[in-house]
């Protein structure tokens, strides 16, 4: 977190990677596949707004198993959000 005026003029703004050395390698593992799918979902929808194209429905088809990860993946991502306010994600 910024503590000073000053860490906000020198760039640091607080961020850093996830620790999850806490967590199982699943556990791990299932966190860093959700946030690549929510990353490609809002591209997705990034494109969808802009040029009304379906990235993800082009490239795996519409309403495949893969399409729905991304949505699943949303889902998985509303139970990161609490870990991610506590900085235990």
């Amino acid at each position: 977190m910024l503590h000073s005026i000053k860490d906000a003029a020198m760039g640091d703004a607080g961020f850093s990677t996830p620790d999850l050395t806490g967590r199982s390698a699943a556990a791990r593992v299932a966190t860093m596949v959700a946030l690549m799918l929510l990353i490609i979902g809002g591209f997705n929808w990034a494109l969808v707004g802009l040029f009304n194209m379906d990235f993800v429905a082009a490239l795996f088809g519409p309403m495949t198993v893969a399409a729905r990860a991304v949505g699943v993946a949303a889902l998985y991502g509303l139970t990161l959000l609490p870990r991610l306010a506590q900085g235990t994600l």
